[in-house]
């Protein structure tokens, strides 16, 4: 392969402007992130650790193999949501290391909401479990939560994609032989008692520990009898009279050793084998992505620059490189596996859709995984390019990437507009984990031409009416709110908070991000068929 030599140089103002932008964005977001960690009241603390708990993120560093890497899944979920106090939607998960293998790690936050679920935390849930079932995950579960928010139950109980269907995905977690370890560390009522019930194995804590259908108040209303918490549902009862749980810890420090033994003797597959190699770090330093980015997002530049800092040894073997240029599609290596990579230049003219999906299809036929750097505005629009053919040639790419059975990964490196979204593997499109920059945009269209587009609407409007047209100001009256709220709803941060992503990373961490993601994915046996190759 050959090495991409870089072009840029970083010691011009540009790239100084450029550099000490992006560095904000990530101060930005690593403060964020600090916030959703630790950002609790002393109450809640206080509460929970008297109690002899360990706060979620100590039980997750415990249960990992010390000095591994926890790539943790839609850590600003419900960001800026209901009081802006459900941090991670109250939920801590995401792929670890346990005695050298690739486990998912849940656990609930009682110290947010004390541990109790909103419609954005069963959200977060279920695509935990389509995390799992995608790449044959297997799971350990750490259970202390105050179940359903009652005021939100609307949002939460009946529908298909609501709570109901967590335990519905555990079942077939275990029909897949996917194993299951549920840590009872807290209460778990209703509908999360089928958590530990449904899993594999069953660890409980006694007198933290508690696994009921109808807490102490629910039967108290119902029945009349009182009861604690600990007689109708403890570790004693249902290690030793109900059978519920397997396995009695004296405290959360017991019952994390006894999940790593339970890890340890479970006999997990041989994971799927891709292309491979010895790894090597990029030729160029992933931190002058800094400055390589510009601070405007609809501002063009060679994306090659950002593969040099993401692949092993800067080597990229490009694919039709002379055709259509704006996609760059070529071979790499991340952390040692190979990879096909396609990457936005530009909108998307027909020419760069077919190469698209042809290289989609070579891939899949090569079972290569499929990684995406998408920065789209779109694909190419007017009279001459629908002459040609862009509608049914975007379909081209748009199907090749749907049916695509390789594992894919998207990192959304810019903006993310139209069914650009869709050929490059947009959330609706099964990449099995889809990351975001700082800088990220996305919507239907840009802000300012979903703007001009309703302004040309009116006006076309008062011309057929015979009425007077708008004036300036009238004008930026209809302009200026929408350009607003695009850009509220369509940043990285409200973005990630409704997960259509399962995380904003920072820029220089991408490669890392990509190598143990492709890691994981291993775990999953790969579909023997492909698409077979044809030129369109």
């Amino acid at each position: 392969m050959q090495v991409i030599e870089t072009r840029v140089d970083t010691s011009s103002d540009e790239y100084k402007r450029r550099y000490e932008h992006n560095v904000g964005l990530v101060a930005e977001l690593r403060e964020n992130l600090r916030k959703a960690a630790e950002e609790r009241s002393e109450k809640a603390f206080k509460r929970h650790t008297s109690q002899g708990k360990l706060p979620i993120r100590e039980r997750i560093a415990r249960i990992l193999d010390p000095n591994t890497p926890f790539l943790e899944t839609a850590p600003l979920a419900g960001y800026g949501m209901y009081d802006g106090g459900v941090h991670a939607a109250g939920l801590v998960s995401g792929v670890g290391i346990i005695h050298g293998r690739e486990w998912y790690v849940v656990g609930n936050d009682a110290m947010v909401k004390g541990g109790s679920s909103y419609p954005i935390t069963v959200k977060k849930s279920l695509r935990d479990q389509e995390i799992i079932l995608e790449n044959r995950l297997p799971v350990v579960n750490m259970i202390d939560s105050g179940g359903a928010f009652l005021p939100e139950q609307a949002q939460i109980f009946a529908d298909k994609w609501m709570g109901g269907r967590v335990f519905y995905n555990q079942a077939i977690m275990s029909k897949l032989g996917i194993p299951q370890i549920a840590i009872v560390m807290g209460h778990c009522t209703a509908g999360g008692a089928y958590v530990p019930a449904m899993s594999t194995f069953v660890v409980q804590v006694k007198k933290t520990g508690a696994i009921f259908l109808g807490g102490p108040p629910l039967v108290r209303a119902a029945t009349g009898e009182v009861v604690s918490a600990e007689d109708l549902g403890g570790a004693d009862v249902h290690c030793s009279q109900s059978g519920v749980a397997d396995f009695y810890a004296e405290n959360d420090e017991h019952a994390l050793a006894i999940a790593r033994d339970l890890a340890q003797n479970i006999n997990l597959p041989t994971k799927a084998r891709v292309p491979s190699r010895e790894p090597q770090d990029p030729k160029y330093d992933p931190e002058e992505i800094y400055g390589i980015v510009p601070t405007e997002i609809a501002k063009p530049y060679d994306v090659r620059e950002v593969i040099a800092r993401i692949v092993d040894g800067s080597e990229f073997e490009e694919f039709k490189a002379r055709y259509g240029t704006t996609l760059v599609t070529g071979f790499a290596h991340i952390h040692g596996l190979k990879v096909g990579i396609l990457a936005n230049n530009g909108v998307l003219f027909s020419e760069s859709a077919l190469k698209g999906a042809q290289f989609v299809q070579i891939c899949d036929s090569m079972r290569i995984p499929l990684v995406f750097l998408q920065n789209i505005m779109g694909f190419i629009i007017g009279r001459e390019y629908e002459a040609k053919g862009i509608t049914k040639d975007g379909h081209k790419m748009v199907a090749a990437v749907s049916c695509a059975t390789v594992p894919k990964f998207t990192v959304m490196i810019g903006g993310s507009f139209g069914a650009g979204n869709y050929a490059m593997c947009g959330r609706a499109y099964g990449p099995r984990w889809l990351w975001t920059w700082p800088n990220h945009r996305i919507s239907v269209m840009g802000g300012e031409q979903a703007a001009d587009v309703l302004v040309s609407i009116k006006q076309d409007q008062l011309a057929r009416d015979g009425e007077q047209l708008l004036d300036e100001g009238a004008i930026q009256w209809i302009r200026q709110p929408v350009v607003e709220v695009y850009e509220q709803e369509g940043n990285a941060y409200a973005a990630t908070s409704k997960l259509w992503d399962d995380g904003i990373i920072d820029p220089a961490k991408t490669r890392d991000v990509l190598g143990l993601a492709l890691s994981a994915s291993l775990n999953a046996p790969m579909d023997p068929f492909g698409h077979g190759v044809f030129r369109f």
